[in-house]
Protein backbone atom coordinates (compact mmCIF):
# COMPACT_ATOMS: atom_id res chain seq x y z
CA UNK A 1 0.00 0.00 0.00
CA UNK A 2 3.01 2.30 0.43
CA UNK A 3 3.73 2.19 -3.31
CA UNK A 4 4.61 5.42 -5.07
CA UNK A 5 2.82 5.47 -8.41
CA UNK A 6 3.31 7.69 -11.45
CA UNK A 7 0.74 7.85 -14.25
CA UNK A 8 1.77 9.36 -17.59
CA UNK A 9 -1.24 10.81 -19.35
CA UNK A 10 -2.49 11.29 -15.81
CA UNK A 11 -5.12 13.85 -16.81
CA UNK A 12 -6.50 11.73 -19.64
CA UNK A 13 -9.28 9.14 -19.86
CA UNK A 14 -7.52 6.11 -18.41
CA UNK A 15 -5.31 8.13 -16.08
CA UNK A 16 -8.10 9.95 -14.26
CA UNK A 17 -10.13 6.76 -13.88
CA UNK A 18 -7.18 4.83 -12.49
CA UNK A 19 -6.14 7.62 -10.11
CA UNK A 20 -9.68 7.81 -8.70
CA UNK A 21 -9.70 4.04 -8.19
CA UNK A 22 -6.32 4.01 -6.46
CA UNK A 23 -7.23 6.86 -4.11
CA UNK A 24 -10.47 5.10 -3.19
CA UNK A 25 -8.37 2.06 -2.25
CA UNK A 26 -6.02 3.92 0.07
CA UNK A 27 -3.18 4.95 -2.24
CA UNK A 28 -2.11 8.52 -1.62
CA UNK A 29 1.33 8.85 -3.26
CA UNK A 30 0.13 9.21 -6.85
CA UNK A 31 1.81 11.48 -9.40
CA UNK A 32 -0.27 12.55 -12.40
CA UNK A 33 2.23 13.40 -15.17
CA UNK A 34 0.75 15.23 -18.13
CA UNK A 35 1.09 18.20 -20.45
CA UNK A 36 -2.40 19.29 -19.45
CA UNK A 37 -3.06 21.94 -16.84
CA UNK A 38 -3.54 20.65 -13.31
CA UNK A 39 -1.02 17.81 -13.49
CA UNK A 40 1.20 17.06 -10.49
CA UNK A 41 4.18 16.80 -12.83
CA UNK A 42 4.20 18.68 -16.11
CA UNK A 43 6.24 17.90 -19.19
CA UNK A 44 6.39 16.63 -22.75
CA UNK A 45 7.56 13.02 -22.97
CA UNK A 46 8.52 13.43 -26.62
CA UNK A 47 11.46 15.59 -25.44
CA UNK A 48 13.61 14.12 -22.67
CA UNK A 49 14.22 16.67 -19.94
CA UNK A 50 15.65 16.11 -16.47
CA UNK A 51 13.23 18.76 -15.25
CA UNK A 52 10.41 16.22 -15.54
CA UNK A 53 12.48 13.04 -15.39
CA UNK A 54 13.55 13.79 -11.82
CA UNK A 55 9.88 13.52 -10.86
CA UNK A 56 10.25 9.76 -11.32
CA UNK A 57 12.55 9.53 -8.29
CA UNK A 58 11.47 6.83 -5.86
CA UNK A 59 8.58 5.61 -8.02
CA UNK A 60 7.65 1.94 -7.63
CA UNK A 61 5.32 1.61 -10.62
CA UNK A 62 4.74 3.66 -13.77
CA UNK A 63 1.46 3.38 -15.65
CA UNK A 64 2.39 4.67 -19.09
CA UNK A 65 -0.82 5.93 -20.70
CA UNK A 66 0.41 9.07 -22.49
CA UNK A 67 0.16 8.59 -26.25
CA UNK A 68 -1.16 9.85 -29.54
CA UNK A 69 -4.21 7.73 -29.04
CA UNK A 70 -6.42 7.63 -32.13
CA UNK A 71 -6.09 4.56 -34.38
CA UNK A 72 -6.19 6.94 -37.37
CA UNK A 73 -3.05 8.82 -36.30
CA UNK A 74 -0.32 9.24 -38.92
CA UNK A 75 3.41 8.60 -38.49
CA UNK A 76 4.12 12.27 -37.79
CA UNK A 77 1.90 12.00 -34.70
CA UNK A 78 2.79 8.59 -33.32
CA UNK A 79 6.57 8.76 -33.70
CA UNK A 80 7.25 11.54 -31.14
CA UNK A 81 4.69 10.47 -28.55
CA UNK A 82 4.36 6.70 -28.84
CA UNK A 83 7.89 5.67 -29.76
CA UNK A 84 10.31 8.41 -28.70
CA UNK A 85 8.05 9.23 -25.75
CA UNK A 86 8.07 5.64 -24.51
CA UNK A 87 11.86 5.52 -24.88
CA UNK A 88 12.10 8.68 -22.79
CA UNK A 89 9.80 7.38 -20.05
CA UNK A 90 11.88 4.21 -19.79
CA UNK A 91 15.06 6.31 -19.73
CA UNK A 92 13.66 8.31 -16.79
CA UNK A 93 12.78 5.08 -15.00
CA UNK A 94 16.29 3.68 -15.49
CA UNK A 95 17.90 6.85 -14.16
CA UNK A 96 15.58 7.75 -11.31
CA UNK A 97 13.43 4.72 -10.43
CA UNK A 98 15.67 1.64 -10.69
CA UNK A 99 13.72 -1.59 -10.35
CA UNK A 100 10.35 0.06 -11.00
CA UNK A 101 7.56 -1.77 -12.78
CA UNK A 102 6.29 -0.48 -16.11
CA UNK A 103 2.62 -1.05 -16.94
CA UNK A 104 2.40 -0.10 -20.59
CA UNK A 105 -0.88 0.80 -22.27
CA UNK A 106 -0.60 -1.11 -25.51
CA UNK A 107 -3.62 -1.78 -27.70
CA UNK A 108 -5.65 -4.47 -29.40
CA UNK A 109 -4.77 -2.67 -32.64
CA UNK A 110 -1.45 -4.52 -32.51
CA UNK A 111 -3.57 -7.48 -33.65
CA UNK A 112 -5.88 -5.56 -35.99
CA UNK A 113 -4.99 -7.74 -38.96
CA UNK A 114 -6.92 -10.61 -37.36
CA UNK A 115 -10.21 -8.73 -37.53
CA UNK A 116 -11.67 -10.79 -40.37
CA UNK A 117 -9.97 -14.08 -39.59
CA UNK A 118 -11.36 -16.93 -37.53
CA UNK A 119 -10.57 -18.32 -34.11
CA UNK A 120 -9.24 -16.90 -30.85
CA UNK A 121 -6.68 -14.12 -30.73
CA UNK A 122 -3.88 -14.94 -28.30
CA UNK A 123 -0.79 -13.07 -27.21
CA UNK A 124 1.41 -15.82 -28.68
CA UNK A 125 0.23 -15.17 -32.24
CA UNK A 126 2.41 -13.05 -34.58
CA UNK A 127 1.51 -9.36 -34.32
CA UNK A 128 -0.54 -7.99 -37.21
CA UNK A 129 -0.85 -4.19 -36.98
CA UNK A 130 -1.91 -2.31 -40.10
CA UNK A 131 -1.91 1.29 -38.92
CA UNK A 132 0.93 3.53 -37.72
CA UNK A 133 -0.79 3.59 -34.31
CA UNK A 134 -0.78 -0.20 -34.02
CA UNK A 135 2.83 -0.44 -35.19
CA UNK A 136 3.92 2.26 -32.71
CA UNK A 137 2.36 0.35 -29.82
CA UNK A 138 4.04 -2.87 -30.96
CA UNK A 139 7.37 -1.05 -30.88
CA UNK A 140 6.50 0.20 -27.40
CA UNK A 141 5.96 -3.39 -26.27
CA UNK A 142 9.42 -4.30 -27.54
CA UNK A 143 11.00 -1.34 -25.77
CA UNK A 144 9.44 -2.66 -22.56
CA UNK A 145 10.75 -6.14 -23.33
CA UNK A 146 14.27 -4.68 -23.68
CA UNK A 147 13.87 -2.79 -20.37
CA UNK A 148 13.29 -6.11 -18.63
CA UNK A 149 15.96 -8.01 -20.57
CA UNK A 150 18.53 -5.40 -19.55
CA UNK A 151 17.69 -6.04 -15.88
CA UNK A 152 16.06 -2.73 -15.03
CA UNK A 153 12.74 -4.00 -13.66
CA UNK A 154 9.52 -5.75 -14.68
CA UNK A 155 7.00 -4.75 -17.35
CA UNK A 156 3.46 -5.68 -18.28
CA UNK A 157 2.09 -4.59 -21.66
CA UNK A 158 -1.70 -4.56 -21.65
CA UNK A 159 -3.37 -4.73 -25.07
CA UNK A 160 -6.23 -2.54 -23.99
CA UNK A 161 -9.59 -2.80 -25.69
CA UNK A 162 -12.16 -0.08 -26.35
CA UNK A 163 -12.53 2.03 -23.19
CA UNK A 164 -14.47 5.18 -24.04
CA UNK A 165 -14.21 8.52 -22.28
CA UNK A 166 -16.57 9.07 -19.36
CA UNK A 167 -19.26 6.55 -18.48
CA UNK A 168 -18.12 4.27 -21.29
CA UNK A 169 -21.52 2.89 -22.27
CA UNK A 170 -21.16 0.26 -25.04
CA UNK A 171 -23.38 0.08 -28.10
CA UNK A 172 -23.65 0.40 -31.88
CA UNK A 173 -22.39 4.00 -31.75
CA UNK A 174 -18.87 2.65 -31.20
CA UNK A 175 -16.40 2.76 -34.07
CA UNK A 176 -15.11 -0.29 -35.99
CA UNK A 177 -18.41 -2.10 -36.35
CA UNK A 178 -18.89 -5.39 -34.52
CA UNK A 179 -15.13 -5.64 -33.91
CA UNK A 180 -15.21 -2.41 -31.90
CA UNK A 181 -18.13 -3.51 -29.72
CA UNK A 182 -16.48 -6.84 -29.01
CA UNK A 183 -13.31 -5.05 -27.88
CA UNK A 184 -15.25 -3.12 -25.23
CA UNK A 185 -13.50 -2.75 -21.87
CA UNK A 186 -15.59 -1.42 -19.00
CA UNK A 187 -14.25 1.13 -16.55
CA UNK A 188 -14.58 -1.37 -13.71
CA UNK A 189 -12.68 -4.09 -15.56
CA UNK A 190 -10.01 -1.63 -16.69
CA UNK A 191 -9.13 -0.44 -13.20
CA UNK A 192 -9.30 -3.99 -11.84
CA UNK A 193 -6.74 -5.08 -14.42
CA UNK A 194 -4.48 -2.15 -13.56
CA UNK A 195 -4.73 -3.04 -9.90
CA UNK A 196 -3.82 -6.62 -10.77
CA UNK A 197 -0.82 -5.43 -12.78
CA UNK A 198 0.33 -3.36 -9.81
CA UNK A 199 -0.10 -6.20 -7.31
CA UNK A 200 1.16 -9.15 -9.38
CA UNK A 201 4.26 -11.04 -8.34
CA UNK A 202 7.27 -10.30 -10.54
CA UNK A 203 6.10 -11.25 -14.05
CA UNK A 204 9.39 -10.43 -15.76
CA UNK A 205 7.89 -9.29 -19.05
CA UNK A 206 4.31 -10.11 -20.06
CA UNK A 207 1.94 -9.12 -22.86
CA UNK A 208 -1.73 -9.53 -21.98
CA UNK A 209 -5.03 -9.09 -23.82
CA UNK A 210 -7.51 -6.87 -22.00
CA UNK A 211 -11.21 -6.65 -22.82
CA UNK A 212 -14.39 -7.22 -20.86
CA UNK A 213 -16.16 -10.58 -21.10
CA UNK A 214 -18.10 -9.76 -24.26
CA UNK A 215 -20.10 -12.70 -25.64
CA UNK A 216 -18.73 -13.84 -28.99
CA UNK A 217 -15.48 -11.90 -28.68
CA UNK A 218 -12.30 -13.62 -29.83
CA UNK A 219 -9.77 -12.21 -27.37
CA UNK A 220 -8.23 -14.94 -25.22
CA UNK A 221 -8.01 -13.66 -21.64
CA UNK A 222 -6.53 -16.78 -20.03
CA UNK A 223 -3.01 -15.35 -19.82
CA UNK A 224 -4.29 -12.18 -18.14
CA UNK A 225 -6.04 -14.34 -15.58
CA UNK A 226 -2.87 -16.34 -14.93
CA UNK A 227 -0.47 -13.39 -14.65
CA UNK A 228 -2.53 -10.65 -12.96
CA UNK A 229 -5.61 -12.54 -11.73
CA UNK A 230 -7.87 -10.73 -14.20
CA UNK A 231 -11.49 -11.95 -14.15
CA UNK A 232 -13.72 -9.46 -16.00
CA UNK A 233 -17.01 -8.64 -14.30
CA UNK A 234 -18.73 -6.92 -17.21
CA UNK A 235 -19.71 -7.82 -20.75
CA UNK A 236 -21.57 -6.41 -23.73
CA UNK A 237 -23.79 -8.30 -26.16
CA UNK A 238 -23.18 -7.16 -29.72
CA UNK A 239 -25.92 -4.88 -31.08
CA UNK A 240 -26.07 -5.35 -34.83
CA UNK A 241 -27.64 -2.50 -36.78
CA UNK A 242 -27.58 -1.73 -40.51
CA UNK A 243 -24.86 0.82 -39.82
CA UNK A 244 -22.72 -1.73 -37.96
CA UNK A 245 -23.21 -4.30 -40.72
CA UNK A 246 -22.27 -1.69 -43.33
CA UNK A 247 -19.11 -0.79 -41.41
CA UNK A 248 -18.14 -4.46 -41.27
CA UNK A 249 -18.76 -4.92 -44.99
CA UNK A 250 -16.80 -1.82 -46.02
CA UNK A 251 -13.91 -2.67 -43.72
CA UNK A 252 -13.79 -6.27 -44.94
CA UNK A 253 -13.70 -5.07 -48.55
CA UNK A 254 -10.86 -2.72 -47.71
CA UNK A 255 -8.85 -5.49 -46.08
CA UNK A 256 -9.43 -7.90 -48.94
CA UNK A 257 -9.04 -5.60 -51.93
CA UNK A 258 -6.94 -2.59 -50.92
CA UNK A 259 -3.21 -2.18 -50.38
CA UNK A 260 -2.31 -2.57 -46.71
CA UNK A 261 0.80 -1.49 -44.88
CA UNK A 262 1.16 -4.91 -43.28
CA UNK A 263 4.81 -5.51 -42.57
CA UNK A 264 6.28 -8.71 -41.18
CA UNK A 265 8.02 -7.17 -38.17
CA UNK A 266 9.08 -10.45 -36.58
CA UNK A 267 12.72 -10.56 -37.73
CA UNK A 268 13.74 -7.13 -36.47
CA UNK A 269 11.58 -7.17 -33.35
CA UNK A 270 13.12 -10.41 -32.12
CA UNK A 271 10.13 -12.78 -32.16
Amino acid sequence: MAARILITGGRGNLGTKLAAHLRSHGYSDIIAFDKAEGADLSGDISIYDEAWAQGFAGVDCVFHFAAAGAPTEVWEDVLPMNIIGTQNVLKAMKRHAPGARMVFASTNHVMGGYRFRQGPVTEAMPPAPFTPYGVSKLIGEQLCRAYVAEGHGSAIALRIGYCQVGENIPGPHMHMGSWGQQMWLSNRDMVAAMQGALDAADPGFAILNLTSNNPGMRWDLSEARRVIGYVPQDGHDLVMTPEVADDDARSRAGVLHSWQALVDLKPWLGF
